[in-house]
């Protein structure tokens, strides 16, 4: 029988994707320029500190990541948050964590919508930011609108001209930093520990912002019906690519940090780091910016027709309205009415909500699928298994407790709003199934 065939002689995915590929498309994913964007919210939130809570985040985000990777084992096919969780603990859990991964899905084109609208008022003055909003959520919805597709290639294309751009600023800052002696003996280590600013509120309130610069890793797990050997490689392409991203971002930040002090003010905070990368040499300004900007609209177009996909498999199964949720295009073959829903939810949004606000209710979501992800990691290899090894009780409880704890140190806001999304999808879901006593699905976007 051809390893091409299944069993039924139905062609299937080919086992092709080597580790260093899952690898690559890991990196590609979350971005070699991940923490640029965010950088002035973070900078602002943890008074400076942005190295060491990026790399405490790469704490959490790691043991996360191993526990990514087993489930991924059991469940090669399904790679989501959601299936681990109902499957390994309870489906009433699984809804809610498939609940909060919603929230993710829809905030995600909202804080680019948010970003780009910022970037774009840089560069064209002329037009006020609330025209660039109206703009880029317009054009977001009218590009998925035609079923658009952004191929591999392209997005290796990207990745490619990122990372050239991340070399340019990191040779441009080592110049400026060395051409401009300082007598100050704390001058290198303050970016990790300032004595003057530090507050441990500070800092895991500046960690659980960092955690969006690793959204993203759990996506290599959709891989696993094409990964060669992907009991063992996807596991380790998570770990490694959290990893990889998390020294780049931590040292793509310490530059900024020296080049920029945090007692300085920015004069735009969402676009910080264009200014600081600007400090070391001119023209970066408009390569830096143009750079985030066309990796922020890459972001948005992508997560809107993501969180369009996953309101579709929702109402396919019947856990939303079905005639409105579960309906696709003829002629286009997209659902619709998905994509108009969120492009009006982004466009309404973006006028109440900062960027930093944003990020901090995306990761009120993604904490939430990643400490329960963590939980059925522990209760289907340390409870249920046979080996009680420290290796299988360590990770999970570790990364579910880091997960937890930078979620509440969420600010005050989200947690109301995050908290209150959670309870009307609570009520929606025990409503529809009687108390979650009949089965209630989430289908995962379809690839």
């Amino acid at each position: 029988m051809s390893n091409e065939t299944g069993g039924n002689g139905e062609p299937r995915l080919r086992r092709t994707l080597t580790l260093w590929d899952l690898l690559l498309y890991g990196i590609i994913v979350l971005q070699p320029v991940a923490p640029m964007s965010a950088f002035g919210a973070l900078s602002d939130r943890g008074r400076g500190h942005v190295v060491t809570a990026i790399l405490i985040a790469m704490v959490a985000m790691l043991s996360t990541a191993i526990s990514y990777g087993r489930m991924a084992r059991v469940y090669p096919s399904a790679g989501s948050a959601f299936t681990y969780v109902a499957r390994e603990i309870h489906p009433a859990m699984g809804y809610v964590t498939g609940w909060s991964m919603v929230m993710d899905y829809i905030v995600n084109p909202l804080i680019c919508t948010i970003w780009c609208a910022g970037q774009a008022n840089v560069f064209a003055p002329g037009i006020p930011i609330w025209g660039w909003k109206i703009f880029f959520a317009v054009v977001f919805t009218m590009l998925n609108l035609q079923g658009i597709k952004t191929s591999a290639r392209v997005n290796a294309g990207l990745a490619v001209a990122m990372s050239g751009v991340v070399v340019v600023v990191f040779v441009a800052a080592i110049r400026y930093i060395f051409g401009h002696p300082h007598a100050d003996p704390g001058f290198f280590t303050r970016p990790f520990y300032d004595p003057q600013t530090f507050t441990y509120g500070n800092l895991f309130g500046c960690t659980s912002l960092a955690v969006l610069t690793y959204i993203g890793f759990d996506g290599i797990s959709t891989l696993s019906e094409e990964a060669e050997n992907p009991r063992r490689n996807i596991m380790f392409a998570t770990v490694l690519t959290c990893l990889v991203i998390g020294i780049l971002s931590a040292s793509e930040v310490y530059i900024a940090q020296l080049v920029w002090p945090a007692s300085q003010p920015f004069p735009n905070q969402d676009q910080a780091y264009v200014f600081a990368a600007a400090r070391t040499w001119a023209p970066l300004f408009s390569i830096v910016g143009a750079t985030l900007l066309v990796a922020n609209f890459g972001s948005g177009m992508g997560a809107q027709i993501g969180a369009a996909r996953l309101l579709y498999g929702m109402g396919r199964s019947n856990a939303l309205p079905k005639s409105f949720f579960g309906v696709v295009d003829e002629k286009h073959r997209v659902p619709r009415n998905n994509v108009i829903f969120i492009g009006v939810i982004v466009l309404v949004g973006s006028f109440f909500l900062t960027f930093e606000k944003g990020i901090e209710l995306l990761n009120f979501g993604a904490l939430i699928a990643f400490m329960g992800v963590n939980a059925a990691s522990f209760m289907h290899y340390f409870v249920r298994g046979e080996k009680k090894e420290i290796t299988h009780f360590v990770p999970p409880i570790l990364g579910f407790f880091v997960c937890l704890g930078l979620w509440w140190n969420l600010s005050t806001p989200a947690l109301v709003v995050g908290s209150i999304w959670m309870i009307l999808g609570i009520a929606f879901g025990a409503w529809k199934t009687r108390w979650f006593r009949e089965p209630l699905s989430f289908d995962a976007p379809p690839e």
